[in-house]
């Protein structure tokens, strides 16, 4: 029995950066409609314009639902206002307008059952604005909208090298003040749990960068890392989370030392993003942890400086689909594991009546 391909959701974005074209030239290939069924939200009028304009081979089918996709194909929903123009590089309200559309159909969607995942393709986070959308960018509005309750953490990756961030869009003035021994527990928490139930490491190694330069240099700039990171770090270890730290953050990615961990949680935003893009931006992935739905999208922007010229790769956006069938696959498996456990056996070494009786089977034998 063939077993149901992944439905991955993916939202149009900005319609006048690059996301239609690295939607387009990711599901040209095609071995990637072999693992999954691609549902894009957005507007088959601009696809088309993307794809003539770009001279793009894709093909895709128009669909009024996800419940109508067909396989080995690209389907597109129409959420758009028909009469919206692209113009490549502008920054638009329309065009935030559309992605909205494009954003909320998905959610929609997702929550009817018919789309397993959510891709994201990247979007303005100035021309989005409305009364509809208020918030930094896709993570907060995704947590308010599918998260229930659940606490979402921003987790950048590139196969093994995982960069999280304890603060994400907020001004640098606020990041100190931010800070706190409870956040960085929580942002711990959230991490090791998603390592263990996302990515399959029984046991994983979280490595935590300090906030002031040389880790505070023992109070002389600063005493955070000795008032709120170290405290932290002491509490979760005692909980039996595996975390290291506070390393200096200005040679810690340099020195290699990153390749040491199965996660490096940062203090702020550029902190963690700023050398993981230097190192990782082609292949990199934006993954949304700590909520129900799978969400990833690409280490990139809209990019406007290139947008409609055909350059752009769609590497990090063929990862971000990857990340997503690979996260849910991972869920699915330890559902379905956990329900049905395989009957633990074991024995107390201080109890010799509760041993199993080896010697005794050996002598049936």
């Amino acid at each position: 029995m063939e077993t149901a391909k992944i439905r991955v959701g993916i939202t149009q974005g900005d319609i006048n950066g690059v996301g239609y074209e690295v939607i387009l030239k990711t599901f040209a290939d095609p071995l990637m409609l072999e693992l999954c069924t691609p549902i894009v939200y957005g507007s088959p009028k601009v696809a088309a314009y993307h794809r003539k304009s770009l001279d793009l081979p894709t093909n895709f089918s128009i669909v009024n639902s996800a419940a109508e996709a067909v396989n080995d194909r690209l389907n597109v929903v129409n959420c758009t206002d028909d009469e919206v123009k692209v113009e490549f590089s502008k920054a638009d309200a329309e065009a935030g307008k559309a992605a909205l559309g494009a954003l909320e159909k998905a959610i929609e969607e997702y929550k009817a059952g018919l789309i397993d995942v959510i891709v994201t393709a990247p979007i303005n986070k100035h021309t989005i604005q409305s009364e509809e959308f208020s918030f930094p960018g896709h993570t907060e509005y995704i947590e308010q909208a599918l998260g229930n309750g659940s606490k979402a953490l921003v987790i950048l990756l590139k196969n093994d090298f995982r960069v999280a961030l304890v603060t994400g869009h907020i001004p640098v003035c606020r990041i100190a003040s931010e800070i706190t021994k409870e956040l960085i527990e929580e942002k711990l928490e959230i991490f090791n749990r998603s390592l263990k139930l996302d990515f399959g490491i029984s046991a994983p190694r979280i490595a935590v960068l300090s906030l002031n330069p040389h880790a505070g240099d023992n109070g002389l700039l600063g005493t955070e890392e000795r008032t709120v990171i170290i405290p932290a770090l002491q509490e979760m270890g005692a909980k039996g989370i595996l975390c290291y730290g506070p390393y200096p953050a200005d040679g810690f990615m340099g020195s290699g030392n990153f390749s040491h961990f199965d996660g490096i949680l940062a203090m702020y935003h550029d902190q963690g993003l700023a050398p993981f893009k230097a190192l990782a931006m082609d292949e990199g992935v934006n993954f949304t942890a700590g909520l129900p739905v799978v969400r990833t999208s690409p280490a990139h922007g809209t990019a406007y400086d290139i947008a409609g010229k055909g350059i752009a790769s769609e590497d990090s956006f063929r990862q971000a689909v990857y990340v997503a069938i690979d996260v849910f696959r991972n869920r699915q498996n330890k559902k379905a594991a956990s329900a049905n456990p395989l009957r633990k056996q074991y024995y107390e070494k201080r109890d010799d009546s509760d041993k199993l009786k080896l010697d005794s089977v050996e002598e049936d034998l």
